[in-house]
């Protein structure tokens, strides 16, 4: 007999901002109710790529700039992310988990759009480093503002 937590079936990763946790690059901490409520009800994960792969909270702020993540003091945090995102990925891997309900704008869990790299609060389509890794391993990955 397997034991309680092996048969339990995860159907998300959510990212860990989103539910209260303090992850964000500021220390501040935001709940959307709708995917915390997931989690309470233990059908989602909360992680966070960036915290997974070493970096501090607070930190200075990142963005994506020609394929490398670089923080507001122009040093590289690419290896972090990448960290980060693997781990995310393994955990993922190991529950058998499909979907991924990720912080839009982020660049670790941006889907859609992040920012550009200038630190100008610019927008460019793109992924983050994590939603990048997570889509090119079949894991579908969904922004939470569609969520």
């Amino acid at each position: 007999m397997e034991p309680e937590e092996k048969k339990h079936k995860y159907e998300y990763i959510v990212s860990a901002c989103l539910c209260g946790e303090k992850t964000r690059y500021d220390g501040k901490v935001f709940v959307k109710d709708k995917i915390k409520k997931l989690v309470d009800q233990g059908k989602a994960i909360p992680v966070c790529p960036e915290v997974a792969g070493g970096l501090e909270v607070p930190r200075l702020p990142c963005e994506i700039r020609e394929g490398r993540v670089i923080n507001a003091a122009s040093e590289d945090k690419t290896g972090n992310f990448v960290d980060g995102a693997n781990k995310v990925l393994a955990l993922a891997k190991k529950h058998g988990i499909k979907k991924a309900i990720l912080k839009e704008k982020s660049p670790s869990c941006g889907s859609k759009h992040v920012y550009d790299g200038t630190f100008t609060g610019t927008l460019t389509p793109g992924q983050g480093i994590t939603s990048r890794l997570l889509q090119e391993n079949g894991i579908e990955v969904i922004s939470d503002e569609d969520f």
